[in-house]
């Protein structure tokens, strides 16, 4: 037996009531309000009303598995729990005391709750099963509005959890919302596994910089794909020793320094997610759409914030994936493409966009982000198939958002009582 399991039976008053509450000294408890979960240190529960013979009190609860707790806990000299007014264990084996020296009712819930309650708390909370979602088993039988209404509630979580990190980049750019937006977007034009380069090619080139040369798509190419550290060796082809030298001149006179080009990794991802293409494609858009945070702040369809991703690279990778080899097969225009574009704006633009309404207090635009979400598609990946084969299927991005937060932040952590879907199951228990 664990106390948070006592603490959640409490909380949700999931034991039986029909004949009554005895405490153990035969005075009848009846439970007018449980009170208020109290997470920090303290009695369990404040602001309880019970009543506890004739008696109506107001006060606190404190919760344990044994009575004897409360002394090997020293609550006895605590005066935090002077005003407990009912001790609440699973099973009573000491008399205990206040600090003024008076001793609280005690109810003692082995006697009222169900055994099959008590198995399927501790089996929720033991260790991972084969697929890692506890409950799996009772899903199917579960239903399908309190699954669609736990999901809003994960999505929400989901993409505010994200705002954290904005908010920190937001300091160290000086509130500057147009440069916060060129870094994260450029972080999640990497991809998942060079992320981190990308990032560091934008924080180590000016914003302002780029957008002077917005109008000349070759510098602007040059600048990005020389801070990434990929113009520093011999090239036979033209355009990469044109890149090569606008790169020396930009650089010498803003003084710019590269990256360290090892940083980059291509073991194990397509050519079509080169840093070369990616770069490239990252400065169309750039070209393409002058002050991008103020122009995306407006959009609300779907398909016109697609489009302001979905950029093709420059000419010359038409033919090719790296500078000097050229590709085999016939030509063709290497556009970023829907399903990329639909990632970054999952996990750049829309929590960007509710970190902008969060910071002021503007509502339309926390409620635009959610909007934008549930008009994607929902994302196909191992944690979204393993909820599919559990009964539920995600009908849109919120969806899929909700069901990687869910399994990230609550299954893997075994939060089962503080998940609706595991109230439910216990409920019906």
């Amino acid at each position: 037996m664990k106390e948070k399991i006592l603490q959640y039976v409490w909380q949700h008053q999931l034991f039986d009531k029909m004949d009554g509450l005895s405490a153990v000294d035969g005075s009848a408890v009846k439970v007018l309000y449980p009170g208020e979960l109290n997470r920090e240190a303290g009695p369990d529960f404040f602001n309880a009303r019970v009543v506890i013979g004739n008696v109506e009190w107001a006060g606190n609860v404190e919760i344990h598995v044994n009575s004897s707790d409360w002394i090997q806990h020293r609550h006895s000299t605590d005066p935090r729990y002077q005003n407990v007014v009912l001790h609440v264990v699973y099973h009573h084996d000491a008399e205990i005391k206040l600090p003024d020296g008076h001793s609280p009712a005690t109810l003692e819930l082995s006697k009222y709750l169900s055994e099959r309650l008590i198995a399927r708390c501790e089996s929720m909370l033991a260790a991972p099963g084969e697929s890692g979602i506890p409950c799996v088993d009772s899903i199917p039988q579960m239903s399908k509005i309190v699954v669609e209404q736990w999901l809003q509630r994960m999505s929400v979580e989901r993409v505010e959890e994200k705002t954290g990190n904005i908010r920190q980049l937001l300091s160290e750019c000086c509130g500057d919302w147009q440069t916060v937006c060129y870094q994260l977007l450029a972080r999640y034009y990497g991809g998942n596994v060079n992320a981190l380069p990308f990032e560091l090619v934008a924080k180590a080139t000016p914003l302002k910089l780029l957008s002077r040369w917005r109008d000349d798509r070759t510098r602007l190419e040059a600048l990005l794909m020389g801070q990434a550290g990929l113009l520093s060796q011999y090239f036979e082809d033209e355009y990469p020793r044109l890149l090569q030298s606008d790169y020396e001149a930009l650089a010498k006179g803003a003084g710019l320094r590269p990256i360290d080009p090892s940083l980059w990794r291509l073991h194990g991802i397509r050519p079509a997610s080169f840093p070369t293409l990616r770069i490239s494609q990252f400065s169309g858009m750039i070209a393409k759409h002058q002050n991008l945070f103020d122009k995306m702040l407006g959009i609300t369809d779907v398909e016109e914030l697609i489009s302001v991703f979905d950029q093709p690279a420059s000419d010359y990778w038409n033919v090719h994936y790296n500078f000097d080899v050229q590709q085999s097969g016939a030509a063709s225009v290497k556009r970023l493409g829907r399903s990329q574009a639909v990632i970054i704006i999952i996990n750049a633009w829309i929590p960007l966009l509710m970190a902008y309404g969060i910071e002021h207090h503007q509502q339309q635009y926390r409620d635009l982000a959610m909007d934008l979400l549930a008009q994607l598609p929902a994302e196909n990946n191992r944690v979204v198939r393993e909820w599919m084969a559990a009964g539920i299927t995600p009908e849109n991005a919120s969806h899929s958002q909700a069901m990687i937060h869910l399994r990230k932040t609550y299954c893997n952590a075994r939060r089962c009582l503080e998940c609706s879907l595991g109230y439910h199951i216990l409920k019906k228990v």
